[in-house]
């Protein structure tokens, strides 16, 4: 079904309902805000990343950039998440490299073998796994992933994504009515914007992002993924960057590849893979987001003939069904025909009512959020 399409031709039923969703989730702000409802308020900063919308963004990359940084200053960073379809053993889980996607979720499991040296948490209930935290890990910070409409967690930065759709067509369009999960009014809550586009895309949208937020007064930074090469995924082989010791190779050197993706926005994993490589692929394999692969998937995938390229998202659930010869039940491994993962690099581009650009806004952000709470 096209959710669009229904939204569209039922648009006049639909707008009043999408008002009144988003003055109920106004309402809901206004009681955590006034105290009634507990929240969790740790004696350390805490830095939200999330969106106005449903479905991906752009976040789980930036929650992974902002644990590198951490990591390269020393600092260690509790991740509080969901974990969207996971069915942990215990709550909260703290993520080990070990443990499946089924378990931990694709995203959560993904940003825990990147980042080995961060705590990653999962729990639906994001202010019990934050006091579990406190008892037991004490880290500098704490990463609110998906966290923009999450206020059981008290925060001291909102960062928001957004995606160029949200400035144009989709600008306002609250649940049923649209994609978005509050009214526009939320985004006064925002300290940074950053949104997900290329350099050329983000100059275009100069004008909407003028209309639209210049009235928040906060700055405006875009970002994009950028592949630095290809890692090799297969049973025993954890798709991890390139600098972690995985097995790599920095093209496909003109071979035809089928490409496979289970996120939110495939397209722009075409554009990425089209861009890198220089050509598209034979066959774009796409899948529902979070997509749980199974013994199935993997044969379909094995009799495409060619390489196989995959989203590091998608990685970690391939993984474990690849290997040299059979997988499970019998299912000949993807690996026959190689499959590789994208390493993928944020690189932040140009911003609006910035004198910096995202890395030296954000280390002066931490500074200033570091100094508040020693004092």
């Amino acid at each position: 079904m096209n959710v669009a399409a229904v939204q569209k031709s039922c648009a006049p039923l639909l707008r009043p309902l999408g008002a009144a969703y988003a003055a109920c989730m106004a309402a809901r702000r206004s009681v955590y805000e006034a105290g009634v409802l507990p929240r969790f308020s740790p004696p350390r900063p805490v830095v939200s990343v999330g969106n106005i919308c449903w479905g991906g963004t752009g976040k789980t990359p930036l929650v992974h950039w902002l644990l590198r940084w951490c990591g390269a200053h020393g600092l260690s960073a509790a991740v509080l998440t969901r974990g969207y379809g996971a069915k942990p053993p215990q709550l909260p889980l703290l993520v080990r490299p070990g443990h499946t996607a089924a378990q931990a979720g694709d995203e959560p499991l993904m940003l825990a073998r990147q980042n080995p040296d961060a705590a990653v948490l999962v729990d639906p209930v994001r202010r019990r796994a934050g006091h579990w935290a406190e008892a037991h890990l004490s880290p500098h910070l704490y990463l609110l992933d998906d966290g923009f409409q999450h206020l059981a967690v008290r925060r001291d930065l909102d960062i928001v994504v957004l995606r160029p759709a949200d400035l144009v067509g989709e600008w306002g369009k609250t649940i049923p009515a649209g994609s978005w999960r509050e009214g526009a009014g939320a985004l006064s809550r925002a300290h940074a914007f950053c949104v997900k586009a290329e350099p050329d895309m983000f100059d275009a949208l100069g004008p909407q992002l003028e209309r639209r937020l210049i009235r928040h007064g906060m700055p405006v930074f875009s970002f994009r993924l950028v592949p630095r090469g290809l890692v090799r995924v297969g049973r025993g082989l954890d798709p991890r960057p390139a600098e972690h010791g995985a097995a790599t190779r920095p093209h496909l050197d003109g071979d035809p590849y089928v490409l496979v993706s289970g996120v939110g926005d495939p397209a722009q994993v075409h554009a990425t893979a089209t861009r890198f490589f220089g050509y598209a692929p034979v066959r774009h394999r796409i899948y529902p987001d979070h997509h749980p692969y199974g013994p199935d998937d993997v044969r379909s995938l094995a009799a495409e003939g060619h390489a196989l390229v995959c989203t590091p998202k998608d990685a970690v659930k391939l993984a474990p069904l690849c290997g040299e010869g059979a997988g499970h039940d019998g299912a000949r491994a993807p690996g026959g025909a190689d499959l590789w993962a994208f390493d993928l690099a944020t690189e932040f581009g140009p911003a609006l009512w910035s004198a910096t650009n995202f890395p030296e806004w954000w280390a002066a952000r931490w500074a200033g959020l570091a100094a508040a709470h020693r004092a």
